[in-house]
């Protein structure tokens, strides 16, 4: 306050002194002194309105600054108005010529002001930092081993390359030196970021690291698409250097970049899409200061889901999942992560009646998120009345207690295996997606169905199986090299269904768009790759379409001629509606048959589902199981061989 107040007076006592080329007239000199305390005490009232005072010098920046411009210019505002008003009165009431200041000494003073105001911060904060990175050299010369900094080549010299070049510049503990930039914006090509040069495009990658003696490449573009990644990894891989990479655009929050969070290249890299652009207006309207339930909360979707939800602050988050382990888990992420909302474990099972219509009674859900299900196609062959107890019956009970206790709207997550499904399990699905469009049509209750493809990185996918098998040393299992799959993050997943579940209209199945369909022995072959598995490397071992398995999943029917949302990423599928009572008698008779033979199981699911088709039943009706054997190079990153 005090270091303020000065800089205030001082900057209106100079403003006068310019404004008369440092000899004021004997009548100014007066005015001076009478006006500099009411206008210093008012410009500094301005201040505290503003919430100046509380911003901290040392880490003063932009979006301080902006707010002591806007307060500046608000006092300038009304010291000019008090100057036009003394000026009128002053031939009526001689006195109040005192008050009248000169115009270029107040537009002087909302110059210097300003300067002054955000000058003491920004020398605090270079001060600071200053004398941060020297304690910091100091130790580190003092420390028993030194430590030499890596000079790093930085791939991408946007926001997030801006900030990681900033993060290195000041923390040399990390041991990292940016000695540049590479982009392939010509526009940026020779200017300099942050004290770092950008040196060139990709394309020169190997050449401007061995010029500049660089033996680390970060990729620092926090929304660039996996297909970048990938021939950047390539290059980087040709230049005999193992890329890392920073988080991704949904890990940095607020700015801030952890770089101790830098990693090596992951399979979700290589994958990775445009962000997803969420209208977070409208998922706060069905959410914030509400009560929201999710089924299946412990699950890899679920958990996630519960974070997403959490962002938005609901009233009530209610955990409903049957698994006391991951139900612990997941609740106790979620005290620390939103402390401010209530967060409420209930160890629950979908398929009892009575206890789930209990937890709809005590908390009255406004959303629901039905995210429990049985996934395993393979495991629901070999127990398809689970697969119906579960995943039918489970979603009944849930449809039924949101229409009876009147929650607003309920989203069921659904799976691409329900399309002309061929599995119990897809079957199982798809039926639960009819039952819940036809209690749409009887009731208040909004009901919405989002269908999805895989999730990298779910409890028992791809992904975790293979990273097994690696770090077994092989062989790593693949049915079919034909077999494909679509993808996308557990994160983008999750955020998609928020946003249908606020698109959506009752009985409506929401489709999202899972990008381009993937090879699952691509897969395979880029988890090797990125492993450094040395030695004469890993096998692929592929071993014959599982029982219900499919060679290429669809997200929806050319029947439901699949309509355009207003978001990009989401789709609505018009699917014709069976009436409830028909669809009732379907699930009557699937709970008759549950525990018969599974024959009987997959008849009683055609009747409801007359596009169920029929797989093969073994392994070998399959192409004859054959073996590959894929070479990771060593360390020298050279081009893998091709599969014998």
């Amino acid at each position: 306050m005090v270091v303020d107040l000065l800089v205030l007076t001082f900057a209106f006592a100079l403003a006068f002194l310019i404004r008369f080329d440092w000899r004021p007239p004997a009548d100014m000199v007066g005015r001076i002194f009478l006006v500099l305390p009411y206008a210093v005490l008012f410009e500094y009232v301005v201040l505290r309105m503003l919430g100046v005072h509380r911003f901290s010098w040392r880490y003063v920046g932009l979006r301080e600054s902006v707010r002591i411009l806007i307060a500046a210019g608000l006092w300038s505002v009304g010291l000019v108005i008090a100057r036009l008003f003394f000026g009128e009165l002053q031939g009526q009431y001689p006195f109040f010529r005192h008050g009248v200041v000169p115009l270029g000494a107040l537009a002087m003073n909302f110059v210097l002001s300003f300067l002054g105001i955000t000058g003491v911060r920004a020398a605090r904060r270079v001060l600071g930092e200053r004398r941060d990175a020297s304690e910091t050299m100091r130790s580190n010369s003092i420390a028993p081993r030194s430590r030499t900094r890596v000079r790093t080549m930085l791939v991408g010299a946007g926001q997030a390359g801006f900030m990681v070049a900033r993060e290195l510049g000041a923390r040399p503990e990390l041991g990292l030196e940016a000695v540049g930039f590479i982009d392939d914006d010509e526009t940026k090509v020779g200017s300099v970021i942050h004290g770092v040069p950008v040196l060139g495009r990709t394309t020169d990658l190997a050449r401007l690291c061995q010029e500049h003696d660089a033996s680390d490449v970060l990729i620092t573009m926090a929304n660039v698409p996996g297909s970048a990644i990938r021939r950047i990894r390539r290059l980087c891989e040709e230049a005999g250097i193992t890329p890392k990479i920073i988080p991704g655009l949904y890990e940095i929050v607020g700015g801030d970049l952890n770089l101790t969070r830098i990693r090596d290249v992951a399979l979700e890299d290589l994958l990775r899409r445009e962000p997803v652009q969420l209208d977070e207006a409208s998922i706060a309207e069905y959410i914030s200061g509400r009560t929201a339930l999710v089924t299946g909360a412990g699950g890899s979707i679920g958990s996630e889901l519960c974070r997403q939800v959490a962002r938005f602050a609901p009233r009530q988050l209610v955990l409903v999942e049957q698994a006391e382990n991951a139900l612990f888990e997941i609740h106790r992420e979620l005290r620390a992560l939103a402390p401010d909302v209530e967060i409420v474990p209930c160890i629950a099972d979908v398929t009892d009646v009575e206890r789930i219509d209990g937890v709809f009674t005590r908390f009255r859900p406004d959303a629901v998120f039905h995210a429990a299900a049985h996934k395993h196609v393979p495991m629901m062959e070999a127990n398809p009345g689970e697969a119906i107890k579960n995943n039918v019956f489970g979603s009944k009970n849930v449809a039924d207690a949101a229409h009876r206790h009147g929650c607003d709207v309920l989203v069921m997550v659904s799976t691409d295996k329900a399309v002309n499904p061929t599995s119990i399990m897809g079957a199982t699905k798809r039926v639960a997606e009819l039952y819940v469009q036809s209690v749409a049509a009887r009731s208040e209750t909004r009901f919405v169905t989002v269908r999805f493809g895989n999730v990298l990185g779910s409890n028992g996918s791809v992904v975790p199986i293979f990273k097994q098998q690696i770090s077994r040393g092989g062989p790593v299992t693949v049915t079919h090299p034909d077999m494909q799959r679509y993808f996308m993050t557990i994160p983008e997943a999750s955020q998609l269904i928020l946003q249908a579940g606020s698109l959506g209209t009752s009985g409506d199945i929401m489709v999202l768009d899972m990008g381009e369909p993937v090879k699952i022995v691509d897969l395979a072959r880029d988890l090797i790759s990125l492993s450094g598995v040395g030695g004469e490397g890993v096998e692929i071992e592929f071993t014959g379409v599982r029982p219900g398995e499919k060679l290429f999943e669809e997200l929806a029917t050319d029947a439901e001629h699949a309509e355009k949302t207003r978001h990009p990423k989401i789709f609505v599928g018009r699917t014709p509606r069976l009436d409830l009572d028909r669809v009732r008698r379907g699930v009557e008779h699937l709970e008759r048959v549950s525990t018969a033979d599974r024959n009987s199981v997959r008849d009683a699911l055609r009747e409801l589902v007359p596009e169920m088709q029929q797989p093969a039943d073994e392994p070998t009706e399959a192409k004859p199981a054959t073996k590959a054997r894929l070479f990771v190079a060593r360390a020298t990153h050279g081009p893998a061989a091709e599969p014998a």
